[in-house]
């Protein structure tokens, strides 16, 4: 079967663009690609990409419940779980109180997106 499109980038609504860019490209190292007033990118060596959307009236979803979910979520993998949490604590992400597994820790980011970091085999 052939592709009807190629992967381009995943967008988060967010109230500040420049901050929410910067949290993830301290997570990634990724270097910012676009920063414009409403729009900031982050690409990698790979070619996959992060965008920030200026959205003044983003409401965070509410982990875990299914009244206002999550839709969508990150996951980073770590060869350190404490040593990733700590550094993600340390840039402003919030550690959730219910947590489904011991592989994994859902946070938040600074707009309350929820992210993962999984520990790698």
């Amino acid at each position: 079967m052939s592709a009807i499109a190629k992967f381009s980038l995943v967008a988060f609504d967010c109230p500040n663009p420049q901050k929410l860019a910067a949290f993830y490209s301290a997570i990634t190292g990724w270097d910012v690609e676009r920063n414009d007033a409403d729009w900031v990118t982050l690409r990698s060596d790979g070619g996959a990409t992060l965008a920030f959307q200026l959205a003044p009236d983003h409401v965070p979803p509410v982990w875990p419940d299914p009244r206002h979910p999550q839709q969508a979520h990150v996951d980073f993998n770590v060869t350190d779980l404490d040593e990733a949490e700590r550094q993600v604590i340390a840039l402003g992400a919030r550690k959730t109180a219910v947590q489904p597994g011991e592989r994994f820790t859902v946070f938040l980011d600074p707009a309350g997106h929820p992210f993962c970091l999984v520990l790698a085999h």
